[in-house]
């Protein structure tokens, strides 16, 4: 299981394995090398809705509280909220942050898709809210729409075309 997190300002990447006889867990603060745990299954318990383990000779008891990307979590006597974005969450997060233009004069891809149909053409004015293209990502549909009036100076990709994460798709001048 894949997902981001962020604690206290920090972004991390985390990735846990289930193996015959341990839990690999696989953290990676932002800017920084992958870090690589085992974690025992003979020191695991789960029970209700919290787990327990033991880990570098100390016990840990995990609460966990929340839903969409907010949780709290208890242990060690202290609580901590914790964004957490699964694959879904990580996807919208990402078209949002692709699909806003705030000041900048193109769209880009939030992350890997394939270019499903696009509506808009160039030289066209595209009104706030107008539907540009669809991407699929993840076999989700994602319609991505103008966020305010532009208008569109350059079709980067046709109908088709697998994307990668940051490709610029669509630019933009002012209408």
């Amino acid at each position: 299981m894949y997902f981001e997190a962020e604690l206290k300002g920090k972004k991390f990447k985390v990735d846990v394995t289930e193996h015959r006889t341990t839990w690999k867990v696989s953290l990676q603060e932002e800017g920084k090398d992958w870090i690589h745990y085992d974690i025992s299954k003979n020191d695991y318990k789960q029970a209700e809705q919290y787990i327990s383990f033991l880990f570098g000779g100390k016990s840990y008891l995990i609460d966990v509280i929340g839903q969409d990307t907010e949780y709290t979590v208890f242990t060690r006597n202290s609580f901590r909220t914790i964004k957490v974005f699964n694959d879904e969450m990580l996807l919208h997060e990402s078209l949002k942050k692709g699909g806003g233009f705030g000041g900048d004069q193109e769209l880009k891809s939030g992350m890997p898709g394939k270019i499903i149909e696009i509506f808009a053409k160039e030289g066209e004015i595209v009104k706030a809210n107008k539907p540009l293209l669809i991407m699929e990502a993840m076999k989700m549909e994602n319609e991505m729409r103008a966020s305010r009036d532009v208008k569109i100076k350059e079709i980067r990709v046709k109908q088709g075309d697998s994307v990668e994460s940051g490709a610029v798709l669509i630019k933009f001048e002012e209408p």
